[in-house]
């Protein structure tokens, strides 16, 4: 065995993550990824934190914790939110491993995860897919980015009196 850290290999491989925040800065890539997995999964199932909460013996602001990532899940807690969740624990690694090789060709990974950890941006992922006709969805995509394009042009409104 090498002395190469654990955290620094991605699951069943044994190749080295070079894209993950070991700064310290804030939640570890992975812990973002399962954290949102479940969040999505809860949501889908539609039930609140509180009821898995309790379903887990855990406070709601626990589960509020590993859905951002900010706590770490154990193995035997992942299990049991699996079942809780009427899914296997493999769901919640789905499309890591792209996400990470994405992250070291600058994917927007980390962007995509903070807009689906807000309610609207979960709603959003969850409802565009049914809209059917292309050309509508490039509107909504158009307008969406005119939006942004408009907020970054506005300049603040100022409180003085001229």
């Amino acid at each position: 065995m090498t002395g190469t850290p654990h955290n620094q290999f991605i699951a069943g491989s044994l190749t080295p993550m070079a894209t993950v925040d070991e700064s310290g800065s804030g939640p570890h890539p992975v812990d973002r990824h399962v954290g949102l997995h479940i969040r999505m999964r809860r949501k889908a199932l539609g039930i609140s934190q509180e009821k898995l909460a309790d379903s887990l013996g855990l406070t709601f602001q626990q589960v509020q914790k590993y859905e951002r990532g900010a706590n770490r899940v154990s193995a035997s807690k992942l299990w049991e939110i699996a079942r809780a969740l009427k899914t296997n624990v493999a769901y919640f690694y789905e499309g890591l491993e792209e996400e990470m090789d994405g992250a070291s060709r600058g994917f927007m990974g980390e962007n995509a995860q903070e807009f689906l950890l807000t309610p609207e941006g979960l709603e959003l992922a969850a409802i565009f897919p049914r809209l059917r006709r292309t050309g509508l969805r490039r509107k909504v995509l158009d307008l969406v980015r005119a939006m942004v394009d408009m907020e970054a042009d506005a300049q603040p409104l100022s409180l003085e009196k001229s």
